[in-house]
């Protein structure tokens, strides 16, 4: 079953700036190291299981399924979702009309050398970022996963993830088939926006389609086809509110 948000990812241009901007911003930043397919990262890591990774390119990879978001601008592109049956999971979004393909193998580097590995099963482009991809690891998971969860900023966790979607019926088929369970209608007036909201594990996915050409969301999808729109993060400092989009690297991001 699925069991809730493994990682949302935010792709920028320069890993290094990201790096930097992220830190000002108060998050601890660790560097996550290098994929042979030519990215390579840095995680933010949350007490509450789940992180952020911030990835770039070190050579060009046009067949990459971030390389094109990328040169349309900088911020959210995607999501994971931790699973503890990859090949049934994979199977239920495939039966319920979703475009993935089989787990593949996958790995990184450490920059101490230690060489991670896991399973990933990616929803094709056209899905992608509106169906998650899935994940399960080989090596063990906090050896992924950076165990440093101490943030100036008080960040504590993932909260609400918002994807902009154009087939809310297909959308809603898609995760009320997987999850067993009926979605909950939900109006954004802020984006004017409206669709269905679920809870998976400890978070809230809001799948959302614009109610007037006026909505945020139209011109995002217009750019960037269906796709995450914007993340909501729990801390506990207290300060709810958007964080700068200069120093998220064009990622819509905001404490709860």
């Amino acid at each position: 079953m699925l069991l809730g948000i493994d990682h949302i990812v935010i792709a920028v241009r320069d890993l290094e700036a990201a790096l930097r901007s992220y830190e000002q911003l108060g998050f601890t930043v660790v560097p996550g190291g290098r994929h042979p397919v030519g990215t390579h990262n840095v995680l933010i890591s949350f007490a509450d299981g789940s992180y952020i990774e911030i990835i770039a390119f070190y050579r060009d990879n046009p067949d990459h399924r971030w390389w094109k978001p990328l040169q349309i601008e900088e911020g959210l592109v995607d999501f994971c979702m931790q699973t503890d049956d990859l090949a049934g999971d994979t199977g239920k979004l495939r039966g319920a009309g979703v475009a993935i393909d089989d787990p593949v193998p996958w790995s990184r580097a450490r920059p101490d050398g230690y060489q991670l590995k896991w399973v990933l099963s990616l929803a094709r482009e056209g899905h992608r970022g509106v169906a998650p991809f899935l994940i399960q690891d080989e090596t063990p998971r906090s050896e992924r996963v950076p165990q440093r969860f101490d943030h100036k900023n008080g960040a504590a966790g993932i909260g609400t993830v918002t994807v902009a979607a154009d087939d809310l019926p297909a959308v809603t088929g898609w995760y009320e088939s997987v999850l067993g369970y009926n979605g909950e209608p939900v109006k954004r007036a802020d984006l004017k926006a409206e669709g269905v909201r679920f809870r998976i594990g400890a978070h809230i996915f809001e799948f959302v389609k614009p109610v007037t050409e006026k909505s945020p969301l139209t011109d995002w999808m217009k750019a960037r086809g269906p796709s995450p729109f914007s993340a909501t993060l729990r801390t506990t400092s207290g300060k709810p509110g958007p964080l700068d989009k200069t120093l998220t690297h064009g990622a819509a991001l905001s404490f709860e």
